[in-house]
């Protein structure tokens, strides 16, 4: 069974020509699921629709470009062998890519080759030019919301046993989440000793 998949980015872009595409590649309209949204929003529902529709040995997702399926070329690769997995073939028409052939699985493996060499730069990158901004005197991340003093405070209140997490965070105009980040880790959850 052939299934569709088709996006556009906005609510007045037209659609048309990629369902038409689709329709002409054998695809019954019916068939075919349609997005209105961002390639970088993770919630699609029009497509999990197609994933799972897609879902026997022998099915095929039919696609008119690989930018209106995946936000990155890792976010292709993943989805291409978990079709794959399934034995669900994917086929794009505008690339001439058809992964049931030999062509195709070649070319989508070259395709996983090169996001992993993205990823491996992008790491690389990140961590040239941490090591710069150290050897520059400078720390990495975001400075702590608490200040020491603002930390032992906490600390000290926690240890006593006589506030909560969130009274604490209240008297420190603080998410209690930072109140967490910044308590003794082993301290956490033990009932404080009576002195």
């Amino acid at each position: 069974m052939l299934i569709g998949y088709a996006r556009v980015s906005t609510a007045d872009q037209n659609p048309d020509h990629q369902i038409d595409a689709l329709t002409r590649a054998g695809v019954d309209p019916a068939d075919i699921y349609l997005d209105r949204a961002s390639g970088a929003k993770a919630s699609r529902p029009e497509l999990d629709k197609a994933l799972a529709s897609a879902n026997r040995a022998g099915d095929q997702l039919v696609i008119t470009r690989l930018d209106r399926l995946g936000r990155s070329v890792l976010h292709l690769v993943t989805l291409g062998a978990a079709l794959q997995e399934r034995g669900v073939g994917l086929r794009v028409l505008e690339q001439s890519i058809d992964t049931t052939t030999a062509e195709g699985r070649a070319m989508f493996g070259m395709l996983s080759v090169l996001a992993e060499l993205q990823r491996e730069l992008i790491i690389a990158n990140t961590r040239d030019g941490l090591n710069a901004a150290r050897a520059r005197g400078r720390k990495g991340g975001r400075k702590p919301r608490l200040t020491p003093e603002q930390a032992l405070h906490a600390q000290e209140f926690y240890d006593a046993g006589n506030h909560t997490v969130q009274q604490i965070a209240d008297l420190l105009k603080t998410p209690r989440s930072t109140v967490y980040g910044h308590l003794n880790k082993e301290s956490i959850g033990r009932k404080p000793q009576p002195a």
